[in-house]
């Protein structure tokens, strides 16, 4: 689920929140990431994964997802290196392409239209860099002389790709650890793991430890009416469109509705929920987040 803390408030007062999150049976937090989204909205997302694994350091954090594409890969790899340091085992980094807002790739230098081509080489190095090889590269976007990271984090960093395009399944199965999908549905969650798995043999990958998931939006209420009010309040002011855009994708209501609207992709073999959880009082995002998991029959599942 998203941290129900901010920057500048007490730290105290974040660790006893974090603490009711753990507490409530959440097994990990979720960060986004935005450099300056539709007019200046963002939070660096390693920097605020990093801040919450020392408030919390028994939670992994995931990413979902990082701008990737708007970095330069050797300076993404160090910040990986130096937050495996700190919190080893306990990153997952989900990656994306962005896009919504293309004045925000623009803004930094990034021309929108090579958004996935630069996500592939990107990546490559992102590979090589984070196993503590000097690397050598001169491509489209990217050239490296001899440039290594060290240390190499001494537990692999798994790299999810999110994205709901053909384009971003793939990119998974070549050069990913895992789909991570947003807005789709249960039907398209197997078809688009069934694409996974077909790139990666492609690729010449096998034995892959995957680990896919779901971004989900979902509202919570004493019914489905009062979820959606809330859910719809922040998507459509998020994404400047209306809520009927998102309908489908996204469960509202008590617990048990949301993970009654779960379920089916769970049947479909998904095991991790990154949760993006809105309610009027956002004090009970934690416990209604955990009995969606106990709901899901949660020994199977990961849910935040």
């Amino acid at each position: 689920m998203i941290p129900p803390v901010s920057f500048g408030v007490d730290l105290d007062r974040a660790r006893a929140a974090l603490a009711e999150v753990r507490d409530a049976g959440v097994d990990h937090l979720v960060v986004g990431d935005h450099v300056s989204f539709f007019g200046g909205f963002g939070v660096d997302g390693l920097v605020h994964a990093t801040a919450l694994s020392m408030l919390v350091p028994e939670m992994p954090i995931h990413t979902s997802v990082y701008l990737l594409v708007l970095r330069h890969p050797a300076v993404v790899a160090r910040q990986l290196s130096t937050l495996a340091s700190l919190a080893p085992g306990r990153l997952v980094f989900g990656v994306g392409v962005g896009g919504e807002d293309r004045n925000e790739v623009a803004s930094c230098g990034v021309d929108p239209g090579t958004r996935g081509r630069r996500m592939d080489e990107s990546m490559a190095l992102l590979r090589r860099l984070l196993d503590g090889e000097a690397v050598t590269h001169h491509g489209t976007f990217f050239a490296l002389e001899g440039t290594a990271i060290l240390p190499a984090p001494t537990q692999p960093v798994p790299i999810v790709v999110g994205g709901r395009s053909e384009a971003a399944v793939r990119r998974a199965g070549r050069l990913g650890d895992g789909w991570l999908g947003i807005w789709v549905s249960p039907d398209r969650f197997v078809t688009a793991l069934d694409g996974v798995a077909g790139a990666a043999a492609e690729a010449g990958r096998v034995d892959v430890d995957w680990h896919h998931g779901m971004t989900v939006w979902c509202g919570f209420g004493q019914g489905r009416a009062e979820g959606q009010a809330v859910v719809a309040t922040a998507m459509e002011g998020l994404y400047g469109l209306p809520f009927s855009k998102f309908d489908r994708y996204v469960p509202r209501g008590t617990p048990g509705d949301v993970a009654e609207g779960l379920r089916p992709y769970v049947e479909a073999g998904c095991r991790t929920f990154n949760l993006l959880a809105q309610t009027a009082d956002p004090s009970g995002i934690a416990e209604a987040v955990g009995e969606v998991r106990r709901l899901l029959n949660a020994e199977h599942l990961s849910s935040a």
